[in-house]
């Protein structure tokens, strides 16, 4: 089981309404202390999953007052070890009421929106590894060298920017969705840029198995990049990394990107479309599934007003990327007859 650990800075007036409200958490252990400017420090350890009830109670009745203050940590362990939940109890072992709602088996909606914002921060580091990965790529594939496409996979600077992209859309964030796009657009365009020009310096041979692999698609494709964008998402919401890297693996971008910028450099445009039909293949997918694992995952805003705004933006979104997927198989289906 995964545990947090919350520092809450509180005014000492609402210490004791504060903690009679922490019995519909399920809080493990609490410790309080006052601090020198006047205010109180609580600190809490409880169940991963009970992080988020926690932070919308948090929000919801002391978010407008300036001195609270809230960080979540992360529990590498504990001591001593906590049993096992059993079927119907609280992570502090009482008897959970039947009408409790249950607990998202995920982190919470802030710690997520941290660590996809994270991902897709746009920075000198972003473009030093889309530049690298994007040449590792090109080499790779040109090559025929498989051990290193899958370094360039590995590398995969523009996951994160498209799960940012997916989470703001379920959470109808305007503002993290420009970002997202934004950087999406700069990265996409960059590879393509600097692979094409590595397409006209370079020598490329279009029959090599690892180029051709990368401009043919059909469903079996589509099938794999579903099932590994949801995985993505998963890992994302589950806070397990290690997930991950098998998802670059399987739903990469830069490889297909790179190979598409190759062979126009090298002037076969008509299998470059079809390196380009592999890459909008994962890159559809990715979003699509993104989103509604997300909202599977029951991640929606805090606030109603919020949650109204992210269901009309959900909504919207979901149509956009099925009517792409929709078009995206006719254009497989086509290929694949011709």
């Amino acid at each position: 089981m995964a545990f947090r650990l919350v520092e809450i800075s509180l005014p000492e007036e609402f210490c004791e309404q504060f903690q009679g409200q922490l019995s519909e958490i399920g809080v493990l252990v609490t410790w309080i202390q006052p601090l020198a400017d006047g205010n109180m420090l609580i600190r809490l350890v409880l169940a991963a999953e009970s992080t988020e009830p926690l932070l919308d109670l948090i929000q919801k009745n002391y978010g407008s007052l300036e001195e609270v203050r809230t960080i979540v940590l992360p529990v590498e362990a504990s001591l001593p070890r906590e049993k096992a939940e059993e079927p119907g109890q609280s992570p502090g072992g009482e008897p959970q009421p039947e009408e409790h709602p249950a607990k998202p088996d995920r982190i919470s909606r802030e710690e997520l929106y941290e660590d996809v914002l994270d991902a897709s921060r746009f920075s000198p580091t972003f473009l030093a590894m889309i530049v690298l990965s994007s040449i590792v790529a090109a080499i790779g594939v040109l090559r025929n060298n498989v051990a290193v496409i899958i370094g360039a996979m590995v590398i995969a600077p523009l996951l994160g920017p498209n799960v940012a992209l997916a989470l703001a859309t379920t959470l109808g964030d305007a503002s993290l969705a420009r970002r997202a796009v934004r950087i999406n657009l700069i990265g996409i365009i960059l590879a393509l840029l600097l692979s094409t020009i590595l397409g006209v310096v370079l020598e490329v041979d279009p029959s090599v198995k690892e180029l051709v692999m990368r401009t043919r698609v059909d469903l079996g494709d589509l099938a794999l990049a579903l099932a590994s964008g949801t995985a993505g998402a998963l890992a994302f919401t589950t806070g397990v990394s290690s997930i991950l890297v098998g998802v670059m693996v399987a739903v990469a971008l830069l490889p297909p990107l790179a190979a598409c910028g190759l062979l126009l450099g090298s002037g076969y445009f008509q299998l470059a479309g079809g390196a380009l039909l592999l890459f909008l293949t994962n890159l559809i997918c990715i979003n699509l599934t993104g989103v509604i694992t997300f909202l599977v995952q029951g991640i929606s805003p805090l606030h109603w007003w919020e949650a109204n705004q992210a269901k009309k933006f959900t909504r919207t979104a979901i149509v956009i990327w099925v009517i792409l997927l929709a078009a995206l198989i006719g254009a497989i289906l086509l290929s694949t007859k011709t």
